[in-house]
């Protein structure tokens, strides 16, 4: 009974509009027959006389793209670098990432991985995108579909960037060589870091373990032993692979399910919902995109 009181108050929340950042752009795409909506951010740096690289940010979970943009700070460091930031929107605030994951788009069976081929092709219409430095980034969900984009899609991503995410499902084989970045708390009890079904998770998803995940990708590309080393209560684990390709964990001591770095919820909902507050120790976003950076095709 108090998880589905808790279920219904989650609904509630992130239902609940967010304001759309200043020069970010509403915008819908056709696909099949469904309306798919998208918000994209394009900062003055990235002139569209030339390709652009792009982030595509996958809420997480109950997420929505306002609230992933209003609270991971990817505009912000898009004005720095000068790359574009997409925010697709899962179908009922969910995506559809195999296996039992997740929410309504898994229960209707939406092609989310169509969806994110038909936005990269109208992306690269409109908006003048490298094909070549495409970099996508989930948060739970959104990071499971992630990783199965980088499983079955139809372009191949230079990197994916995943936040307390995992597989989903059994990924049979890459569709191509792609770099992956997780960052993972050691303490999440919705996706565990070991796998399995999560003591606070509000679905029965039985998860691949993060190791067992990355392992995919190990083998796929044809990685070298990892090698760790760490940083205060973050510990890293790189493989370096063959065509410059990087496989890198990154587990932090205590972290909940969580994207370090970010704004935490606040007011008496936020209190009432199973929502762990993000440590403010370690910056996630730019995290991030350092690897993305790094895994740019000139």
């Amino acid at each position: 009974m108090m998880r589905l009181l808790i279920f219904a108050l989650f609904c509630l929340v992130v239902n609940m509009p967010h304001a759309r950042a200043e020069g970010a752009v509403a915008r819908t795409l056709k696909v099949g027959t469904m309306e798919r909506e998208y918000t994209i951010y394009r900062p003055v740096k990235a002139d569209k006389s030339k390709p652009a690289s792009v982030v595509i940010m996958l809420h997480g979970g109950f997420g929505t793209p306002a609230q992933a943009e209003e609270a991971y700070g990817w505009n912000a460091l898009a004005d720095q670098q000068g790359f574009v930031v997409v925010y697709p929107e899962g179908k009922s605030r969910s995506w559809n990432a195999g296996g039992e994951c997740c929410g309504k788009a898994n229960k209707n069976n939406v092609d989310d991985v169509w969806f994110l081929t038909q936005l990269i092709e109208q992306l690269a219409t409109d908006e003048n995108i490298s094909l070549k430095n495409i970099y996508i980034a989930g948060m739970s969900n959104g990071a499971a579909m992630a990783y199965r984009y980088a499983c079955e899609g139809e372009y191949p991503v230079a990197a994916i960037g995943a936040v307390a995410g995992s597989f989903a499902y059994a990924c049979p084989k890459l569709h191509a060589p792609v770099s992956v970045v997780e960052i993972h708390g050691t303490d999440d009890q919705h996706v565990p870091l070991a796998g399995g079904k999560g003591s606070k998770s509000l679905t029965p998803i039985n998860w691949l373990g993060v190791d067992q995940t990355l392992d995919v990708f190990r083998q796929s590309d044809h990685c070298k032993s990892p090698v760790a080393n760490q940083k205060g209560k973050a510990h890293w684990s790189i493989s370096m692979c063959e065509k410059g390709v990087k496989v890198l964990l990154i587990t932090i001591d205590g972290a909940k399910h969580q994207w370090p770095g970010s704004k935490e919820r606040t007011g008496w909902l936020a209190k009432l919902l199973p929502l762990d507050p993000p440590m403010q120790r370690f910056n996630t976003t730019q995290t991030l995109w350092n690897f993305f950076a790094s895994s740019q095709s000139q």
